[in-house]
C-alpha cells in the first residue's frame, strides 16, 4: 500500500507542474480533474512515466500528461531532439528536416507543432502539405539530403493513438547511439524551454513534387514489365483504410500500367476515427472484410489494404475452392522474395553479391529459398530500421534487393529506408499478373513454394497487458521464462536456446556460443530439431508480449495442404499448452 501511496505522490507532484501557465487551459483542465478524482488510475496511468523511444519512437494515447501523446510531449521530444541535432551536426552551417503525419485525430496539428520548434531553433524544415505515406518521410530526407526527420503516426494502432517516429540522415528511423543521445537531451527539456513560436522563413511546404519523383524511382522496381502489359486488366481491390495510403497507391497501381483497379469507397475517405473498422490493422481479417465484399461483386483476383501510415500491405486471396482467405504476413514475405529471387533469376538480374534480409522471428522457409539460389540472406532484430542498417554497412558493396518481416511490411527498394506499402503493392500486383499469365493464382504460387521448399505454418500470440502492472507482469514473464527455459515445445525436444539479451546461445550438449549481432534486445528463441520454432519479445511499441511459433510439414502434393495445416494447428495448440499460454 506504501508503494501505492508513494507512486500516487510522485503522479500528483508531476501532474501538478502542468498546472503552470505554460500549459493551455483546457491541459490544465483535464490535469486538475485527475487530481481531483478520488480514483487516482487516470492520474497514475497519465503520469508515472514519460512516453519513451521504443522499436517505433514515441506511440502513446492521446491526452494529457506526460505519459501521453500531446503537443507539449510531442513540443519536448522535438526540442530535445533540435537540441541534439545541433550538438551532432555543430559543424555543419544548415541542418535540415523533413516532417510528415498520417490521417490521425491532432496528427496534423501534431506535424505542425514540430515544424514550428525545428525552425525556431534555426532548423531548416520541409513540411508535407498533406498526410502522405510514411515510406514518402524516408525517401524525401534522402531526396533532399536532411539530416533527419519526423513523422508524426501511430501506424496501425486504435484511433486513442498516436505516435512520433524519429528518423535519421539516412532516412531510416533513429538507431544507437543516436537514440540514447536523443533520449537524454529530451529528458533534460522542461517546458519552458520549448521554443513554440516558428520562424516561419525555415519552413517550406513540400508535396507533389516529391510524390512524382518518389512513384517514379517506384515505377523502376518493376521486374517484368511485359507481363503488366499482357495483365493490365487484372481486377484488383485496394483499401486504404481511411488512411495516408489513398493518396498515392492507386496512382502507383496506374503508374506501372494496371487500369482495373476499384477502391473501397468506404474507406477511400480520410477519418482518424476509422469508422469502417474496428481496428485498421491489415492484419486482422474483419480490416479487409468490406473489400473481400467488394472483391467477391466484382470476381476480383486480389484484395489489398495498407495500414493508416501505408507502410505495410494486407492481402486476401481465392484459395483452390474458390473462397476468399487471408495470405498472413510471413507467407506475404516469402511471396515477395520469392518472386524477387525467381524472377531476377529468369531475366538474368540476379548477381552473386546481391543480398536480401529478414527478422529473425520470420519465417525460415525463406532461407531455404535463398540458399537454394545463392543468395546471402541476413537475419535481424524485429523492426525495419535493422533492415535499413544492414542495407547502409553493404551500400556500395552488394546489393539489397529485398526484406521484410512477419508484420506484414515488406521493402523492395534502397531509396527507403523503411518498409514501403507503395512499392509492395505495386510488386503485389505484378506478382499476381505474372501467375495469372501462367494461369496461376497467388494462391497457387503459394502452394508451389511448399511443395518445393517444405510446409510451413507460423502464429503469433499477443499476450496484452496495459499500463503499469502490466508493464512489470511482461517483465515477469520474460524473467520466468529466462530462469526456468521450456525443455519441449508440443512434444518436440528443444535443441537450441538462444538469448539475445546476452548474445549467448546453448545446444542441447550444453555447449555456449557466441550470437553475432549489433546489440543485445530482449528476445529469446527456442528451436527443435524437427524445425519448430519459437520467439518471445515484449513489443517496443505496445503493452504486450508477443510469441511467434513457426512449425513445419512435408507436402506432397498442392492438395496435401489442409492437412498440414490440420496438423500444424494441432501442434501450435500443443506449444500453447507447452508455455502455458492458452
Amino acid at each position: 500500500m506504501e508503494n501505492k501511496s508513494e507512486l500516487i505522490a510522485q503522479c500528483e507532484a508531476k501532474a501538478k507542474q502542468w498546472l503552470s501557465p505554460s500549459f493551455d487551459e483546457e491541459t490544465r483542465k483535464a490535469v486538475q480533474e485527475m487530481l481531483d478524482k478520488e480514483d487516482k488510475t487516470d492520474l497514475i496511468e497519465s503520469f508515472y512515466r514519460s512516453l519513451e523511444f521504443g522499436t517505433g519512437g514515441l506511440r502513446g494515447i492521446m491526452g494529457a500528461g506526460t505519459n501521453r501523446m500531446n503537443i507539449y510531449v510531442v513540443g519536448m521530444a522535438t526540442q530535445g531532439f533540435a537540441n541534439y541535432l545541433k550538438k551532432n551536426f555543430k559543424d555543419k552551417e544548415d541542418i535540415a528536416v523533413v516532417v510528415c503525419h498520417d490521417c490521425r485525430n491532432n496528427s496534423r496539428l501534431f506535424a505542425e507543432t514540430v515544424a514550428n520548434i525545428f525552425s525556431a531553433n534555426g532548423i531548416k524544415t520541409y513540411l508535407f502539405d498533406d498526410m502522405r505515406p510514411t515510406p514518402e518521410c524516408s525517401f524525401a530526407i534522402r531526396h533532399l539530403h536532411c539530416q533527419a526527420g519526423v513523422n508524426v503516426t501511430a501506424s496501425h494502432n486504435p484511433k486513442e493513438y498516436n505516435g512520433y517516429k524519429a528518423y535519421w540522415e539516412d532516412g531510416a528511423q533513429v538507431l544507437a547511439p543516436h537514440d540514447t543521445g536523443i533520449i537524454d537531451e529530451v529528458n533534460k527539456v522542461k517546458i519552458e524551454d520549448v521554443k513554440f513560436e516558428p520562424n516561419e522563413e525555415l519552413i517550406q511546404i513540400i508535396g507533389e513534387d516529391i510524390d512524382k519523383l518518389y512513384l517514379d524511382q517506384i515505377h523502376t522496381l518493376s521486374i517484368d514489365p511485359e507481363v503488366i502489359r499482357k495483365q493490365h486488366d487484372l481486377k484488383i481491390v485496394y483499401t486504404p483504410l481511411h488512411g495516408t495510403g489513398m493518396t498515392l497507391i492507386p496512382r502507383s497501381l496506374k503508374l506501372w500500367g494496371f487500369d482495373n483497379v476499384h477502391c473501397v469507397k468506404e474507406q477511400m475517405v480520410k477519418d482518424g476515427n476509422f469508422p469502417t473498422v474496428k481496428s485498421p490493422n491489415p492484419e486482422n481479417g474483419e480490416a479487409l472484410a468490406l473489400a473481400i465484399c467488394d472483391a467477391k461483386e466484382l470476381d476480383a483476383d486480389i484484395v489489398m489494404a495498407s495500414d493508416p501510415d501505408a507502410d505495410r500491405v494486407g492481402m486476401a486471396c481465392k484459395n483452390d475452392k474458390g473462397e476468399w482467405v487471408l495470405i498472413n504476413g510471413n507467407q506475404t514475405c516469402l511471396l515477395f522474395l520469392y518472386y524477387i529471387i525467381t524472377n531476377r533469376k529468369a531475366k538474368g538480374l540476379l548477381k552473386p553479391t546481391d543480398f536480401i534480409v529478414k527478422t529473425i522471428v520470420t519465417t525460415e522457409v525463406i532461407k531455404k529459398v535463398a540458399d537454394k539460389a545463392g543468395i546471402e540472406m541476413r537475419d535481424c532484430y524485429t523492426g525495419f530500421k535493422w533492415i535499413a542498417r544492414e542495407i547502409l554497412l553493404s551500400e556500395g558493396k552488394q546489393q539489397y534487393i529485398g526484406g521484410g518481416e512477419e508484420s506484414y511490411g515488406f521493402l523492395a527498394e534502397d531509396f527507403v529506408r523503411d518498409k514501403d506499402a507503395v512499392s509492395a503493392m505495386s510488386l503485389l500486383a505484378e506478382i499476381c499478373a505474372w501467375a495469372k499469365d501462367q494461369g496461376k493464382t497467388l494462391y497457387e504460387v503459394l502452394m508451389d513454394i511448399y511443395l518445393e521448399y517444405g510446409f510451413s505454418k507460423e502464429f503469433t500470440i499477443n499476450v496484452v497487458r496495459p499500463g503499469k502492472t502490466g508493464a512489470e507482469e511482461i517483465q515477469q514473464m520474460m524473467a520466468n521464462f529466462r530462469n526456468n527455459p521450456p525443455k519441449e515445445l508440443g512434444g518436440s525436444e528443444i535443441c537450441l536456446w538462444k538469448d539475445f539479451s546476452t548474445l549467448e546461445q546453448k545446444d542441447a550438449s550444453g555447449n555456449v556460443t557466441k550470437i553475432d549481432m549489433p546489440a543485445t534486445s530482449n528476445v529469446l528463441q527456442w528451436f527443435c530439431s524437427d524445425g519448430t520454432k519459437v520467439s518471445v519479445r515484449p513489443s517496443g511499441t505496445e503493452p504486450k508480449i508477443k510469441f511467434y511459433l513457426e512449425v513445419k510439414g512435408q507436402m506432397k502434393c498442392a492438395g496435401c495442404y489442409d492437412r498440414c495445416d490440420k496438423e500444424g494447428a494441432l501442434k501450435i495448440a500443443a506449444i500453447k499448452e507447452s508455455l502455458n499460454l492458452n
